[in-house]
């Protein structure tokens, strides 16, 4: 059905009708190139001006935008599948809900530059390059995941970068780096994604202030909509572009919402009640509001991003099949790779007469 509507639609845009059966198919396509939005303003600290307060959206950005933000919500949701079926083990940090944060950063960057997480960053790892079968299999401890299985869900890696780990704002490490990045005026980005609980307690009530965008004291801040992924893009295009002319950093604040508890061990509706939660899904959803903004301004239909949708589960139930099927490493192998590029020297593993032989 699909190739026959497609073909449909070529004959008809290059002014050709088709006769089927005795009737005349006639198909049309009247989308919009690109439509302008506008977007809430961002509050700022020792900012004279911030991000634009509209920005232009394009049919085409708006498909990868809404496909990306599918794929990591489809992604996440397998990932608590899996996780409950006992193919995932230890730890595992979900950021439904978050996805305009992770699209929206790598929407406002370039390829080329570094990003540094902690953990809840697997949508982090898909849209810096990723594949799902690479992230689901590394989650499931196998040989085809990103790190060759041994890294799991906090420990993952592409080019340019750098992944989770199990620290989050440590407060010594964080005005160390805000510090250091002011007196050398480092061309860095600094990014809280706020979605306002902790372990198991909300931010007004572990803070005093929760003003995450003043922070830096000495650097200067935006505090932006983490749920509108094109409130998110125009603030990092804002932000990276105050760091390449070489003012020194800045601080983003991201208020964003997570729509699983804080990891698998917590149902997260023991601080926080289900009435909640199911109000930002119904009003502030980012992939809802992104729907919503490209079918009013025909930038798509209903359909067509329907169709999306069942492409997306398909792709991530494949991707699924392939990280349940794919034999683990071997455990010869289990000392590879401790350096990117280093001569070959023994590892000793559990006890003395254990040896392993890493291998770059």
């Amino acid at each position: 059905m699909r190739k026959m509507l497609a073909a449909m639609v070529s004959r008809v845009l290059s002014g050709v009708t088709r006769k089927a059966a005795g009737r005349v198919l006639v198909a049309s396509c009247n989308y919009s190139s690109d439509a302008m939005f506008e977007i809430k303003k961002c509050d700022l600290y020792l900012l004279d001006e911030g991000p634009p307060l509209t920005a232009v959206l394009t049919r085409e950005e708006g498909l990868r935008y809404y496909r990306m933000m599918q794929v990591v919500r489809r992604m996440e949701l397998k990932a608590d599948q899996l996780y409950k079926q006992k193919f995932i083990r230890g730890f595992c940090h979900l950021c439904d809900g978050q996805e305009a944060c992770c699209v929206g950063l790598e929407a406002g960057i370039n390829a080329s530059d570094h990003v540094i997480t902690s953990y809840r960053a697997h949508g982090v790892c898909y849209t810096r390059g990723l594949s799902v079968r690479s992230i689901l299999a590394e989650l499931t401890g196998r040989r085809g995941g990103c790190a060759k299985g041994k890294g799991g869900s906090m420990h993952m890696y592409a080019k340019n970068f750098y992944g989770g780990n199990g620290i989050v704002g440590a407060q010594g490490q964080i005005a160390e780096a805000y510090n250091m990045a002011a007196l050398w005026k480092l061309p860095c980005i600094f990014i809280c994604e706020n979605n306002l609980y902790g372990m198991g307690t909300s931010v007004e009530r572990a803070a005093a202030s929760v003003d995450y965008y003043r922070r830096g004291h000495f650097i200067p801040g935006l505090r932006v909509d983490g749920m509108d992924i094109l409130c998110v893009r125009e603030a990092t295009r804002f932000a990276a572009e105050y760091c390449r002319s070489g003012k020194g950093p800045i601080l983003m604040e991201l208020q964003t919402y997570r729509y699983h508890g804080h990891s698998m061990s917590d149902p997260g509706i023991s601080y926080r009640t289900r009435e909640e939660i199911q109000k930002v899904r119904k009003k502030s959803d980012p992939i809802m509001l992104l729907q919503e903004r490209m079918v009013n301004s025909k930038l798509a239909s209903i359909e067509e991003l329907k169709e999306i949708d069942a492409e997306v589960r398909k792709d991530i139930d494949d991707a699924a099949q392939f990280a349940t099927s794919e034999p683990e490493p071997p455990v010869e192998e289990l000392g590879h790779h401790i350096y990117h590029s280093h001569p070959p020297f023994e590892v000793r593993g559990a006890n003395q007469w254990i040896k392993f032989k890493s291998v770059s």
